[in-house]
This record gives C-alpha cells, structure tokens and sequence, in this order.
C-alpha cells in the first residue's frame, strides 16, 4: 500500500509534534530568580587575593576553583551532564524519523510529488529536499523548543522571549531549506553520475560547500541574527589591535556584537579565510569581564588563525568525511538491496532515500564523536597556550575560565572529558594558566 502526504500516520504525528511544542512553550520559564543567580555566582576576589596566590600552580588552581559556589558546580553539571543525554535522543530521533520516513513511504511519496511538479531532475531533488527538510524540522519542534529555548531559560543562559527566538528559528530553518537543497542536489547529481565513485566525489562535493560555508558565513549569515559595529575607540581595541599586528593577523578593526539579546554567555572568535580575518567579541564579553580577560579571550581566538586551525580542521574533517562516504556507500548498498522494495527506494542515486543517508551518517558520527572532539579539543589547548603568550595575562586567563563554569563541566574525569567536551575543562584550562603564571614571573 502507498501512503501519500494525507495519511494518517503523518497527520497524527504532527499534530502531536504541534501539541507538544505548545505545551512546551507555554511552560518554559522566564530564567532564573534573583536569589537563585546570587546563590550560584562566582565569589569577586581583587588584586590583593591575588598577588597572594600560591606559587605552586595546583595549589593556584584550587584556590580559584574554591571559588565556585556549590550551588554554581551543581547548576552547571547538571546543564553539561543533560546535554549527554540530548546528545543521545538527538541521535535516535534522527536515526528514528528516518525510519518512519521510509517504513511508511512518505520519503518515496514526497518523490513522486516533486516529479510531478517538474521534469528537471536537480530540481526535483531540490524540492524532495526542501520537503523533506520543512518535515522533519516540523517533527522536531518540541525538542528544538525544549533545548534551545525551555532548557536555556531553566538555566538562566537566555534573555530572548519566544517570539524573537522562534523567529531566529524560523531563519535558520529558511537557510537549512535553500542551502540543503543546493547542497542535496549537487550530491545526488555525484551519485547518479558516478555511481562507482560517489562517495570520493560526493565527499569533495561536501568539503567544498563547507569552504564556501565558511567564506560566507561572516558576511552574509551571521548579520542575520546579530547586529555588528566597531569597538569604540579606547583600551580594549588598543590592545587587541596590538596583538593582531604582533602576530601578523590583518586585521584594522574590531567589530562587537549584541549576543546579549539571546544570551548571557561570554564568546569571541576571529573569523577568516584565505587571508582574510575578522576580529569579533561579543558585549557579554565587554560588559561582564575586565581588560586582562579580554586580552586573554582575544589572545586564544587569534591563536586559531595564527595557528592555521581553519585549515587543520578542513583536513582532518576532510578525512572523516571521506571515510564517512565510503561507508555511506556500503551501507546503502546493503539496506537498499534488502529493504528497498519495501520502501520504493530503487538506487542509491534515488532522492526518495536521503532519510537512509543521513541515518547512516548520523550513526557514523555519533560513534566517532570521542574523535571529533578530541580533533577540537586539541587545537582548543594549543590556542589556550598561544593566548597565554600573546596577552600575558595568566590571572586573566583564569578569572574568565571561572566564568565558563556558568555551562560547562568544571572538574569532570579523564575519561568523560576524553569523551564527551570539545574543549578543555574549566579546572585543567586555569591550571595551564596558573602553570604559566609561575613560569612566567613578572
């Protein structure tokens, strides 16, 4: 029997998609009270605190790590320790839609809707694309809603109300649809071409909308979601120009961001390509931290692009993919050999299995998840270290990484850190700066 986009089983499991995004919704708090954010903030220490710091860097360490309210460690264990678990429904929920799209021929029915809406090929996977893209984005809204926005207000990490965050959402959903039907068809078009060699192809194909990604991004997606201006003239821009021309970055500005509207996280990055770099912070950074933690934060960002991590990533997430096509290829082959008839999908070059592929490579990623983040985790420690050396600011290096603690694991084990973080760990980050402090006397 073939089901068409009336049947029953996908009606009812949007409405159900629909009801409980509402109900999600409507019962995500606002934030945190007063009293509670009192209870869980780092204790304020001066220069003299200081300046009577142990010399030793562990002994260092634990005093700053001392300074974390227990209610602070327990709020953000809690938040870091959830995500594991978001990390695994995330996962079976990809992997579980996919199924559903293919058991009951939904993905092979929204095939044969867009042949009948045009004969040009590309374009019918473009619009399969699109669909299928709109549909499970739709089927995922009350976990969309429960991560980004629900949890986010539990924890008190958010500002926005619904309606601008789900208007951000309704953007980015915008930009999954156009760039994920360029993308989908350009890959299918691999596929039919070559079948024998798709995966290397497909892999170069996906490498090289990545590139581009990243060429974009900074200029056309990301003004889409926060307003950018220059620093005023003053301190800060002083020293963090300074540092760029003393490590050959080119850059004659730095721009800040409004990240407050969404969220009180601290961030920064130094964006570019191909010799080109854009120096950005955001105004959680310049409102809520002093001028050696700035530099500190400036110092690690520049460290990725004087570090060449852009290029370092593109190769060894190059590989991974390579790897991941190949065997996208093998396990499509099997499943569509066996269960293809059952589901209407008739090559691998047929539109109508891209939930099969993305399952597949769903799975692959999430089992090399301890690679990946180890791959970031490193160049993380090396821009740890090169920051230390460009501001040369150690205590500053410090007082921020306390305040990473606000969402991040501040102690976990060798094991779970290995695992689970793509950047080191609060408490080994401030013993890396107290342990240059010490090698580094004024």
């Amino acid at each position: 029997m073939r089901y068409d986009m009336n049947n029953k089983p996908l009606l009812i499991v949007i409405i159900l998609a629909v009801i409980a995004s509402v109900v999600v919704a409507l019962t995500a708090p606002v934030g945190e009270n007063a009293a509670s954010r009192a209870a869980a903030a780092i204790a304020p220490v001066d220069d003299a605190w200081r300046a009577q710091l142990p010399k030793d860097p562990e002994a260092a360490t634990q005093a700053y790590m001392a300074r974390v309210s227990p209610q602070a460690k327990a709020r953000s264990d809690a938040y870091f320790e959830g995500g594991y678990w978001l990390q695994l429904w995330g996962f079976l929920f990809s992997v579980g839609v996919a199924w559903f799209l293919l058991a009951t021929r939904i993905s092979a029915s929204l095939r044969d809707r867009a042949k009948r809406l045009t004969r040009f090929r590309p374009l019918q996977t473009m619009l399969y694309a699109a669909g299928y893209f709109l549909l499970t984005s739709l089927l995922a809204l009350p976990l969309t809603i429960y991560q980004g926005y629900f949890r986010e207000h539990q924890y008190g990490l958010a500002n926005q109300t619904f309606a601008p965050w789900f208007g951000e959402q309704l953007i980015s959903l915008a930009l999954l649809v156009v760039i994920g039907a360029l993308v989908t068809s350009a890959i299918y078009r691999v596929i039919r071409r070559a079948p024998q060699t798709w995966w290397l192809w497909g892999s170069c194909v996906g490498i090289a909308f990545l590139v581009f990604g990243i060429l974009i991004s900074p200029v056309y997606i990301d003004p889409l979601f926060n307003a950018y201006k220059p620093v005023p003239d003053g301190p800060v821009k002083s020293a963090v120009l300074s540092m760029a021309r003393a490590n050959g970055v080119p850059v004659d500005n730095v721009y800040v961001f409004d990240a407050s509207k969404q969220t009180s996280r601290i961030s920064a990055n130094v964006s570019g390509i191909f010799g080109t770099a854009a120096v950005r912070l955001n105004d959680n950074l310049l409102d809520r931290t002093s001028l050696p933690e700035i530099k500190s934060v400036m110092g690690h960002e520049l460290g990725h692009y004087v570090l060449n991590h852009i290029y370092k990533f593109l190769v060894s997430f190059g590989v991974i993919v390579v790897i991941g096509f190949a065997i996208l290829r093998w396990g499509m082959e099997k499943a569509i050999a066996r269960w293809g008839a059952r589901w209407d999908v008739r090559s691998a070059g047929d539109s109508a299995g891209m939930p099969l592929l993305i399952a597949i490579f769903s799975v692959y990623l999430f089992v090399l998840t301890p690679v990946t983040n180890t791959v970031i985790r490193v160049a993380e420690e090396e821009a740890d270290l090169f920051g230390l050396n460009a501001a040369r600011e150690g205590d500053g290096f410090a007082e921020v990484d306390l305040k990473l603690t606000e969402y991040r694991k501040a102690d976990p084990g060798p094991i779970e850190e290995y695992i689970f973080f793509d950047h080191p760990s609060p408490r080994k980050r401030v013993f890396s700066a107290m342990r240059w402090k010490a090698e580094n006397p004024k």
